[in-house]
């Protein structure tokens, strides 16, 4: 067994244990490997052991990769530019970085194009942190219910939040416990567009503390692939 499929046993092995010992099923998580900067030779010896979906930071990556990477779930996970939607409309299943109506408009408008809907989560800055995007917890809500009014080639799916970095995890259980509570709030709105499925919390420093929280979707890169080549 390679080093990456014995990275994602691992993961695999961990996320299991973090759900049973909340009461969950380790199968509801999904392990999204993060493939920021690792080649399509390294991505699909993941494949192969076992990862269905990848997730993506930069539209460029995901253009550069998508014809070399076997059939595989693409997810836009980083900051993405309204400019730039109309490049992976039709490449991504999902985006999970949505936070604000401007880019909600303009992924309607292109999926519209297309005819699909598509995707999103909403992206919540939970932690106030102003080196990082997303939409505050108390603003939540109105963006929520403003795409649901106005963007019918959207599918709200749940929400996203990316934690400070620190070196014990244990500091940011309150930021994923708080998130939680606004998505268990949210999901009651009651709209065929929504229909909250993923929780995405948790990266490689903090995926046990998140998924203990409650996480439904882990974004992993660096936990199986290695350190990253910048």
């Amino acid at each position: 067994m390679g080093k990456i499929a014995e990275n994602i046993r691992m993961i695999e092995a961990e996320k299991a244990a973090a759900a049973e010992r909340t009461g969950r099923d380790p199968s509801e998580i999904l392990l999204c490997a993060v493939t920021k900067t690792h080649p399509p030779e390294m991505i699909n010896e993941a494949i192969e052991a076992g990862i269905t979906d990848i997730g993506e930071n930069k539209v460029q990556e995901i253009l550069d990769k998508f014809d070399k990477v076997q059939k595989v779930r693409w997810h836009m996970i980083g900051h993405l530019q309204t400019n730039k939607v109309k490049y992976i409309i039709d490449k991504v299943c999902m985006i999970h970085s949505v936070e604000s109506f401007r880019l909600a408009r303009e992924i309607d408008r292109r999926a519209a194009l297309h005819d699909l809907v598509m995707d999103i989560l909403i992206e919540v800055n939970t932690a106030g942190d102003e080196a990082k995007y997303g939409v505050a917890p108390e603003e939540t809500e109105a963006l929520i219910v403003r795409i649901l009014e106005e963007c019918p080639h959207i599918r709200i799916r749940g929400l996203m939040t990316i934690a400070p970095y620190v070196e014990d995890p244990e500091e940011v259980r309150p930021y994923f416990r708080k998130t939680r509570e606004l998505y268990n709030r949210l999901s009651l709105i009651n709209d065929p567009h929504l229909d909250f499925r993923y929780l995405s919390m948790g990266m490689s420093n903090d995926r046990v503390v998140a998924v203990e929280e409650g996480s439904t979707l882990i974004r992993v890169g660096s936990a199986i692939f290695g350190a990253r080549n910048y």
